[in-house]
């Protein structure tokens, strides 16, 4: 069984979409293995904490330290910055996170922990529309 899970995002950040994710499978009601992608380049998937939304504001200002705007003096070697000072620093964000993820399903329910979200990691500042493929097996 497949589907695509549309994210419109408003800029960095991350963007929780395991209700949405939840929700198709409860209609599927069924053991499995759901894997998810993201069809782009300059974003990630990840499992995180969704409890306390400090956890997600700290992971954003890490990552934006690790790896800052090309027009940061420390990102002086990138040549690819065309498409602004955010571009190539989001593909090398994505290259460090996972673009897919395995989550095992049990009785048409994602197992995950308590304190779990699934969650799209924007790394571009402006808005975009992301789609994430499922697929249930």
């Amino acid at each position: 069984m497949q589907t695509e899970f549309a994210i419109r995002t408003k800029g960095s950040g991350l963007y929780e979409f395991t209700s949405e994710v939840t929700r198709w499978l409860g209609q599927v009601a069924t053991d499995g293995l759901l894997i998810l992608f993201v069809r782009h380049t300059s974003c990630s998937l990840l499992i995180q904490e969704n409890a306390d939304p400090e956890v997600q504001t700290d992971l954003r200002a890490f990552f934006e330290r690790l790896v800052p705007p090309s027009d940061h003096p420390s990102m002086s070697y990138l040549r690819h910055t065309y498409e602004g000072p955010d571009d190539m620093p989001a593909h090398i964000k994505a290259a460090l996170l996972p673009v897919s993820l395995s989550i095992p399903v049990v009785q048409g329910r994602p197992c995950l922990g308590t304190w779990q979200g699934i969650f799209l990691f924007e790394h571009r500042t402006a808005p975009h529309q992301r789609r994430i493929a499922a697929h249930l097996t």
